[in-house]
Protein backbone atom coordinates (compact mmCIF):
# COMPACT_ATOMS: atom_id res chain seq x y z
CA UNK A 1 0.00 0.00 0.00
CA UNK A 2 1.32 3.89 -0.81
CA UNK A 3 0.21 7.01 -0.24
CA UNK A 4 0.73 10.13 -2.39
CA UNK A 5 4.30 10.71 -2.45
CA UNK A 6 5.41 13.12 0.56
CA UNK A 7 8.50 15.48 -0.88
CA UNK A 8 11.29 14.73 2.20
CA UNK A 9 11.63 18.23 2.89
CA UNK A 10 7.76 18.86 3.61
CA UNK A 11 8.55 15.76 5.55
CA UNK A 12 11.49 17.71 7.54
CA UNK A 13 10.08 20.66 8.33
CA UNK A 14 6.33 19.40 9.83
CA UNK A 15 6.46 19.98 13.30
CA UNK A 16 7.19 16.97 15.36
CA UNK A 17 6.85 15.50 18.91
CA UNK A 18 8.35 12.52 20.49
CA UNK A 19 7.14 10.83 23.68
CA UNK A 20 9.63 7.96 23.67
CA UNK A 21 13.79 8.73 23.26
CA UNK A 22 16.47 7.64 25.24
CA UNK A 23 19.56 10.02 25.66
CA UNK A 24 21.85 7.00 25.67
CA UNK A 25 20.55 5.38 22.33
CA UNK A 26 20.67 8.89 20.33
CA UNK A 27 24.54 10.45 20.59
CA UNK A 28 25.99 11.52 17.52
CA UNK A 29 28.56 9.07 15.98
CA UNK A 30 31.50 11.90 16.09
CA UNK A 31 30.39 11.90 19.47
CA UNK A 32 30.86 8.86 20.70
CA UNK A 33 34.22 8.63 18.50
CA UNK A 34 35.49 11.54 20.37
CA UNK A 35 34.75 11.05 23.92
CA UNK A 36 35.09 7.49 23.97
CA UNK A 37 38.99 8.17 22.73
CA UNK A 38 39.18 11.24 26.04
CA UNK A 39 38.17 8.53 28.27
CA UNK A 40 40.22 5.30 26.64
CA UNK A 41 37.64 3.56 25.86
CA UNK A 42 38.07 0.91 23.33
CA UNK A 43 35.13 1.08 20.40
CA UNK A 44 34.26 -1.13 17.64
CA UNK A 45 35.64 1.25 15.21
CA UNK A 46 36.73 4.33 15.59
CA UNK A 47 35.05 5.68 12.40
CA UNK A 48 31.65 7.43 13.03
CA UNK A 49 29.82 6.22 9.57
CA UNK A 50 31.54 2.92 10.75
CA UNK A 51 30.11 2.97 13.97
CA UNK A 52 26.75 3.96 13.12
CA UNK A 53 26.67 1.23 10.77
CA UNK A 54 27.18 -1.02 13.35
CA UNK A 55 25.03 0.13 15.83
CA UNK A 56 22.35 -0.93 13.06
CA UNK A 57 23.90 -4.05 12.35
CA UNK A 58 23.91 -5.15 15.98
CA UNK A 59 20.92 -4.10 16.53
CA UNK A 60 19.22 -5.47 13.79
CA UNK A 61 19.12 -8.98 15.64
CA UNK A 62 15.57 -9.11 16.33
CA UNK A 63 16.55 -10.02 20.20
CA UNK A 64 15.28 -7.20 22.75
CA UNK A 65 18.39 -7.89 25.22
CA UNK A 66 21.17 -8.33 22.33
CA UNK A 67 19.64 -4.68 20.90
CA UNK A 68 20.00 -3.55 24.79
CA UNK A 69 23.49 -4.59 24.80
CA UNK A 70 24.99 -2.07 22.39
CA UNK A 71 24.31 0.55 24.98
CA UNK A 72 27.52 -0.36 26.54
CA UNK A 73 29.92 1.60 24.72
CA UNK A 74 27.29 4.79 24.49
CA UNK A 75 27.07 4.67 28.45
CA UNK A 76 31.03 4.37 28.70
CA UNK A 77 30.86 8.07 27.64
CA UNK A 78 28.37 8.91 29.64
CA UNK A 79 29.89 8.94 33.49
CA UNK A 80 31.47 12.18 33.54
CA UNK A 81 30.09 15.82 33.42
CA UNK A 82 31.44 16.81 30.07
CA UNK A 83 29.89 13.50 28.33
CA UNK A 84 26.46 14.38 29.73
CA UNK A 85 26.32 18.18 29.30
CA UNK A 86 27.54 17.58 25.82
CA UNK A 87 25.39 14.86 24.71
CA UNK A 88 22.28 16.53 26.16
CA UNK A 89 23.01 19.91 24.43
CA UNK A 90 23.17 17.76 20.91
CA UNK A 91 20.25 15.96 21.15
CA UNK A 92 17.88 18.72 22.08
CA UNK A 93 19.83 20.49 18.93
CA UNK A 94 19.45 17.06 16.95
CA UNK A 95 15.82 16.78 17.65
CA UNK A 96 15.47 20.93 16.93
CA UNK A 97 16.74 20.37 13.07
CA UNK A 98 14.87 17.66 12.65
CA UNK A 99 11.39 20.05 13.03
CA UNK A 100 10.47 18.59 16.46
CA UNK A 101 9.00 21.04 18.53
CA UNK A 102 7.91 18.31 21.77
CA UNK A 103 10.19 16.20 23.23
CA UNK A 104 10.54 13.83 26.19
CA UNK A 105 13.99 12.46 27.08
CA UNK A 106 14.30 9.47 29.07
CA UNK A 107 17.79 8.00 30.86
CA UNK A 108 18.77 5.77 33.53
CA UNK A 109 20.29 7.94 36.15
CA UNK A 110 21.90 4.87 37.86
CA UNK A 111 23.92 3.83 34.65
CA UNK A 112 25.74 7.16 34.90
CA UNK A 113 27.83 6.69 38.34
CA UNK A 114 31.10 4.96 37.09
CA UNK A 115 33.08 8.34 36.95
CA UNK A 116 32.57 9.20 40.33
CA UNK A 117 28.95 11.93 40.09
CA UNK A 118 26.22 11.57 42.42
CA UNK A 119 22.62 10.72 41.06
CA UNK A 120 21.36 13.98 42.06
CA UNK A 121 24.95 15.35 39.72
CA UNK A 122 23.84 13.77 36.28
CA UNK A 123 20.14 14.66 36.93
CA UNK A 124 21.56 18.09 37.43
CA UNK A 125 24.35 18.08 34.67
CA UNK A 126 21.40 16.54 31.99
CA UNK A 127 19.36 19.23 32.59
CA UNK A 128 21.97 21.84 32.59
CA UNK A 129 23.04 20.44 28.81
CA UNK A 130 19.21 20.27 27.91
CA UNK A 131 18.74 23.88 28.67
CA UNK A 132 21.85 24.94 26.78
CA UNK A 133 20.89 23.04 23.78
CA UNK A 134 16.92 24.78 24.01
CA UNK A 135 18.65 28.19 24.16
CA UNK A 136 20.50 28.00 20.95
CA UNK A 137 17.97 25.98 18.99
CA UNK A 138 15.45 28.89 19.72
CA UNK A 139 18.29 31.80 19.13
CA UNK A 140 18.56 30.45 15.54
CA UNK A 141 14.80 29.87 15.36
CA UNK A 142 14.09 26.10 16.09
CA UNK A 143 12.79 25.97 19.52
CA UNK A 144 11.66 22.65 21.30
CA UNK A 145 10.70 22.09 24.47
CA UNK A 146 12.07 19.09 26.26
CA UNK A 147 11.04 17.51 29.29
CA UNK A 148 12.52 14.85 31.02
CA UNK A 149 11.53 11.28 31.87
CA UNK A 150 14.05 9.54 34.69
CA UNK A 151 14.12 5.88 34.46
CA UNK A 152 14.74 2.91 37.12
CA UNK A 153 16.15 -0.09 35.64
CA UNK A 154 13.28 -2.56 36.55
CA UNK A 155 16.05 -5.76 36.83
CA UNK A 156 18.03 -4.02 39.32
CA UNK A 157 16.91 -2.64 43.03
CA UNK A 158 17.31 1.10 42.17
CA UNK A 159 14.01 1.73 40.67
CA UNK A 160 12.62 3.54 43.99
CA UNK A 161 15.72 5.76 44.25
CA UNK A 162 14.95 7.14 40.86
CA UNK A 163 11.49 8.03 41.65
CA UNK A 164 12.66 9.89 44.25
CA UNK A 165 14.92 11.75 42.17
CA UNK A 166 11.41 12.14 39.94
CA UNK A 167 9.85 13.78 42.76
CA UNK A 168 12.71 16.30 43.85
CA UNK A 169 13.32 17.55 40.29
CA UNK A 170 10.03 17.83 39.21
CA UNK A 171 9.74 21.31 38.97
CA UNK A 172 13.37 21.43 37.77
CA UNK A 173 12.66 20.02 34.31
CA UNK A 174 11.41 16.58 34.82
CA UNK A 175 8.03 15.85 33.75
CA UNK A 176 7.66 12.04 34.88
CA UNK A 177 9.03 8.49 35.24
CA UNK A 178 10.02 5.03 33.47
CA UNK A 179 11.36 1.87 34.00
CA UNK A 180 13.23 0.64 31.34
CA UNK A 181 15.38 -2.63 30.57
CA UNK A 182 14.86 -6.26 29.92
CA UNK A 183 10.80 -6.69 30.10
CA UNK A 184 10.47 -10.33 30.11
CA UNK A 185 11.43 -11.58 33.52
CA UNK A 186 10.76 -8.73 35.46
CA UNK A 187 7.18 -7.18 35.33
CA UNK A 188 6.62 -3.83 36.57
CA UNK A 189 4.30 -4.70 39.75
CA UNK A 190 7.60 -5.79 41.19
CA UNK A 191 8.29 -2.27 41.20
CA UNK A 192 4.83 -1.14 42.60
CA UNK A 193 6.26 0.61 45.74
CA UNK A 194 8.25 3.20 43.68
CA UNK A 195 4.51 3.79 41.73
CA UNK A 196 2.10 3.96 44.75
CA UNK A 197 5.03 6.94 45.88
CA UNK A 198 5.02 8.71 42.63
CA UNK A 199 1.20 8.76 42.53
CA UNK A 200 0.59 10.04 45.54
CA UNK A 201 3.70 12.58 45.03
CA UNK A 202 1.61 13.55 42.13
CA UNK A 203 4.19 12.35 39.25
CA UNK A 204 2.76 11.38 36.29
CA UNK A 205 4.73 7.73 34.44
CA UNK A 206 4.67 5.92 31.64
CA UNK A 207 6.25 1.81 31.47
CA UNK A 208 7.89 -0.15 29.02
CA UNK A 209 5.36 -3.20 28.58
CA UNK A 210 3.98 -4.78 25.45
CA UNK A 211 6.93 -5.80 23.66
CA UNK A 212 8.99 -8.32 24.92
CA UNK A 213 6.50 -9.31 27.16
CA UNK A 214 2.37 -9.32 25.82
CA UNK A 215 -0.97 -8.34 27.65
CA UNK A 216 0.26 -9.34 31.35
CA UNK A 217 2.98 -7.03 31.22
CA UNK A 218 0.71 -4.29 29.87
CA UNK A 219 -2.13 -5.36 32.20
CA UNK A 220 0.00 -4.86 35.03
CA UNK A 221 1.51 -1.63 34.49
CA UNK A 222 -2.01 -0.05 33.41
CA UNK A 223 -4.21 -1.71 36.42
CA UNK A 224 -1.67 -3.24 38.58
CA UNK A 225 0.37 0.30 39.13
CA UNK A 226 -1.37 3.05 37.28
CA UNK A 227 0.76 4.06 34.22
CA UNK A 228 -0.94 7.09 32.17
CA UNK A 229 1.07 5.84 29.27
CA UNK A 230 2.68 2.84 27.88
CA UNK A 231 5.87 2.21 26.41
CA UNK A 232 5.76 0.64 22.91
CA UNK A 233 2.39 -1.27 23.42
CA UNK A 234 2.50 -3.19 19.93
CA UNK A 235 1.09 -6.38 21.62
CA UNK A 236 -2.07 -5.04 22.68
CA UNK A 237 -3.13 -6.43 19.25
CA UNK A 238 -3.24 -9.69 21.03
CA UNK A 239 -6.44 -8.90 22.62
CA UNK A 240 -8.14 -7.50 19.19
CA UNK A 241 -9.60 -10.51 17.12
CA UNK A 242 -11.37 -9.32 13.85
CA UNK A 243 -11.60 -5.73 14.87
CA UNK A 244 -13.03 -6.74 18.22
CA UNK A 245 -11.52 -5.44 21.19
CA UNK A 246 -10.97 -7.52 24.46
CA UNK A 247 -11.61 -6.05 27.89
CA UNK A 248 -7.90 -4.58 28.40
CA UNK A 249 -7.61 -3.30 24.42
CA UNK A 250 -10.83 -1.69 24.94
CA UNK A 251 -9.62 -0.11 28.13
CA UNK A 252 -6.11 1.64 26.54
CA UNK A 253 -8.54 2.64 23.59
CA UNK A 254 -11.61 3.89 25.77
CA UNK A 255 -9.64 5.84 28.24
CA UNK A 256 -7.33 7.05 25.62
CA UNK A 257 -4.22 5.57 27.21
CA UNK A 258 -1.02 6.83 24.90
CA UNK A 259 0.64 3.87 22.90
CA UNK A 260 4.36 5.00 22.53
CA UNK A 261 5.18 3.40 19.27
CA UNK A 262 8.36 3.17 17.90
CA UNK A 263 8.40 1.06 14.29
CA UNK A 264 11.82 0.66 13.70
CA UNK A 265 13.22 -0.54 17.16
CA UNK A 266 10.12 -2.63 16.77
CA UNK A 267 11.21 -4.52 14.04
CA UNK A 268 15.35 -4.32 15.53
CA UNK A 269 13.99 -6.45 18.55
CA UNK A 270 11.19 -8.73 16.77
CA UNK A 271 8.46 -6.77 18.00
CA UNK A 272 6.78 -6.53 14.37
CA UNK A 273 7.38 -7.93 11.68
CA UNK A 274 7.55 -5.16 8.92
CA UNK A 275 6.68 -1.49 8.75
CA UNK A 276 3.73 -2.10 6.70
CA UNK A 277 2.14 -4.71 9.07
CA UNK A 278 3.33 -2.38 12.02
CA UNK A 279 0.65 -2.75 14.38
CA UNK A 280 0.57 0.91 14.79
CA UNK A 281 -1.48 1.47 11.51
CA UNK A 282 -4.28 -0.72 12.44
CA UNK A 283 -4.54 0.61 15.82
CA UNK A 284 -4.63 3.79 14.21
CA UNK A 285 -7.59 3.26 12.17
CA UNK A 286 -9.16 1.45 15.39
CA UNK A 287 -9.15 4.82 16.94
CA UNK A 288 -6.43 4.20 19.91
CA UNK A 289 -4.29 7.07 20.57
CA UNK A 290 -1.27 6.06 19.21
CA UNK A 291 1.87 8.12 19.21
CA UNK A 292 4.87 7.88 16.79
CA UNK A 293 8.73 7.78 18.30
CA UNK A 294 12.31 7.02 17.76
CA UNK A 295 13.56 4.90 20.61
CA UNK A 296 17.02 5.28 20.04
CA UNK A 297 18.17 7.34 17.34
CA UNK A 298 21.47 6.29 17.25
CA UNK A 299 21.13 2.39 17.87
CA UNK A 300 17.73 2.05 14.72
CA UNK A 301 20.03 4.76 12.93
CA UNK A 302 16.82 6.44 12.58
CA UNK A 303 15.11 10.26 12.99
CA UNK A 304 11.55 11.45 13.52
CA UNK A 305 11.42 12.63 9.62
CA UNK A 306 12.43 8.85 8.80
CA UNK A 307 9.48 7.31 10.57
CA UNK A 308 7.31 9.59 9.23
CA UNK A 309 8.69 8.90 5.76
CA UNK A 310 8.83 5.04 6.04
CA UNK A 311 5.10 5.11 7.25
CA UNK A 312 3.96 7.28 3.98
CA UNK A 313 5.95 4.57 1.78
CA UNK A 314 4.90 1.36 3.18
CA UNK A 315 1.92 1.89 5.28
CA UNK A 316 0.04 4.25 2.72
CA UNK A 317 0.23 7.21 5.80
CA UNK A 318 -1.02 10.56 5.01
CA UNK A 319 -0.20 14.00 6.55
CA UNK A 320 -3.49 13.71 8.19
CA UNK A 321 -2.62 10.51 9.72
CA UNK A 322 1.05 12.13 10.45
CA UNK A 323 -1.11 15.44 11.76
CA UNK A 324 -3.23 12.74 14.00
CA UNK A 325 -0.41 11.05 15.76
CA UNK A 326 1.74 14.62 16.52
CA UNK A 327 -1.44 15.72 18.12
CA UNK A 328 -2.27 12.68 20.31
CA UNK A 329 1.69 12.75 21.10
CA UNK A 330 0.97 16.13 22.77
CA UNK A 331 -2.24 15.74 24.14
CA UNK A 332 -0.76 13.06 26.17
CA UNK A 333 2.93 15.12 27.06
CA UNK A 334 3.46 14.87 30.88
CA UNK A 335 3.40 19.17 30.75
CA UNK A 336 0.63 21.39 32.15
CA UNK A 337 -2.83 21.55 30.12
CA UNK A 338 -2.18 25.26 29.08
CA UNK A 339 1.42 24.11 27.17
CA UNK A 340 0.10 21.21 25.55
CA UNK A 341 -3.25 23.28 24.27
CA UNK A 342 -0.73 25.89 23.30
CA UNK A 343 1.56 23.93 21.12
CA UNK A 344 -1.20 22.25 19.46
CA UNK A 345 -3.08 25.49 18.48
CA UNK A 346 0.22 27.81 17.57
CA UNK A 347 2.92 25.39 16.18
CA UNK A 348 1.39 21.45 15.09
CA UNK A 349 -1.88 22.76 13.64
CA UNK A 350 -0.55 25.62 12.12
CA UNK A 351 2.51 23.90 10.60
CA UNK A 352 0.54 20.77 9.36
CA UNK A 353 -1.87 23.58 7.78
CA UNK A 354 0.97 24.85 6.20
CA UNK A 355 1.88 21.53 4.57
CA UNK A 356 -1.73 20.51 3.71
Amino acid sequence: MTAPRIDADTLRRLPKAVLHDHLDGGLRPATVVELAAEVGHTLPTTDPDALAAWYYDAANSGDLVRYIATFEHTLAVLQNREGLLRTAEEYVLDLAADGVVYAEVRYAPELMLNGGLTLNEVVETVQEGLATGMAKAAAVGTPVRVGTLLCGMRMFDRVGEAAELAVAYRDAGVVGFDIAGAEDGFPPADHLAAFEHLRRESVPFTIHAGEAHGLPSIHQALQVCGAQRIGHGVRITEDIVDGKLGRLAGWVRDRRVALEMCPTSNLQTGAATSIAEHPITALKDLGFRVTLNTDNRLVSGTTMTREMSLLVEHAGWTLEDLRTVTVNAVKSAFIPFDERKALIEEVVLPGYAAAL
